[in-house]
């Protein structure tokens, strides 16, 4: 049995504990508010999207329409948004705080932390396999949310204005010029790559340090039933459902463990981001961010572990 925790361990352990520094960091002061909002800025306009660039030139984009595994992530947030909206009404939430509640539960951090768990658990190939599925679905993620926000408060994000976030959000950015230099059949030179492998070793480590830097403890105190309904959906509904999607499309091995991997991690700031910008349940969408961070090394290593065991990955 403990063998069987060795891979998932070995992927989830050093991802969580760069989480948990940055939270101690922050604690004793050495990692400020303003020095981390700096380094954030930084890490998300520009390394990361360099990370993705390289992961993007990887990928033969001939395949895509036979990327069972993207399709499953597509078909999997579908499903979790319709599944979760419906929930929601079922218990008879309150509008505003059902908005919270169905955004939270599809959308996760693939930006961070997904694309962070891909590279630990398979190097080069997870940046690669991750940087498609983290394009798309951010995507559909960020459309999804304009008529949700309109139905839950009455009021919703200026299209226009949504869609020029998406497409000139550095993530996307990122990954679509890696697929420019993919498609062109350019070869970058072999010392490029090298570089990108260095850079992506030191980069990844900083942004989860802000992700942990960033945690407000303090909202625990403030958790609701409905924080931990939405932390279930997140962290435990949500992932099994597009696993099993993903299995019954034929997805199996490293293409199984990556879009695991991405739906499984914990609530997006982006969420708490889009909330907040439509006057919404702010302070509930960033408890959930808090708790299912928290409790996501715990249902992730506990998730691989079990693909391993039934022979899915």
């Amino acid at each position: 049995m403990p063998e069987l925790f060795g891979f998932a361990l070995a992927v989830t352990g050093p991802i969580f504990m760069w989480v948990l520094l940055g939270l101690v960091l922050r604690r004793l002061g050495w990692l400020t508010d303003e020095v981390n909002q700096t380094v954030s800025t930084l890490v998300f306009r520009v390394g990361l999207p360099i990370v993705l660039f390289f992961g993007a030139t990887q990928v033969d984009y001939s395949l895509i329409l036979g990327a069972r595994y993207l399709m499953a992530g597509i078909l999997a947030t579908l499903s979790i948004f319709t599944l979760a909206l419906l929930y929601g009404q079922w218990r008879g939430m309150e509008r505003g705080d059902r908005c919270v509640f169905v955004q939270a539960s599809y959308r996760s951090n693939l930006g961070v932390i997904g694309i962070a768990l891909a590279a630990e658990a398979y190097g080069a190939q997870g940046l690669a396999l991750a940087a498609l599925p983290v394009a798309v679905m951010t995507i559909v993620y960020n459309l999804i949310a304009v008529p949700l926000l309109g139905y839950g408060y009455g009021r919703s994000l200026e299209p226009g204005a949504v869609l020029k976030s998406i497409f000139t959000n550095p993530l996307i950015l990122g990954i679509g010029g890696g697929v420019v230099v993919s498609l062109s059949g350019a070869q970058l030179p072999g010392e490029l790559y090298q570089s990108g492998r260095v850079f992506s070793a030191v980069i990844i480590p900083v942004a989860l340090l802000c992700i942990g830097a960033s945690l407000d403890l303090r909202v625990l105190r403030k958790s609701s039933g409905l924080t931990i309904d939405a932390t279930l959906w997140r962290l435990l509904l949500g992932p099994a459902l597009g696993v099993t999607i993903a299995i019954f499309m034929g997805v199996h091995g490293a293409e199984l463990a990556v879009i695991f991997l991405l739906l499984a991690s914990p609530a997006a700031a982006a969420s708490y981001i889009m909330v907040a910008a439509a006057g919404g349940n702010g302070p509930l969408a960033a408890n959930i961010v808090v708790v299912s961070t928290l409790l996501s090394s715990l249902t992730i290593t506990l998730g691989l572990a079990a693909l391993q065991w039934f022979g899915f990955i």
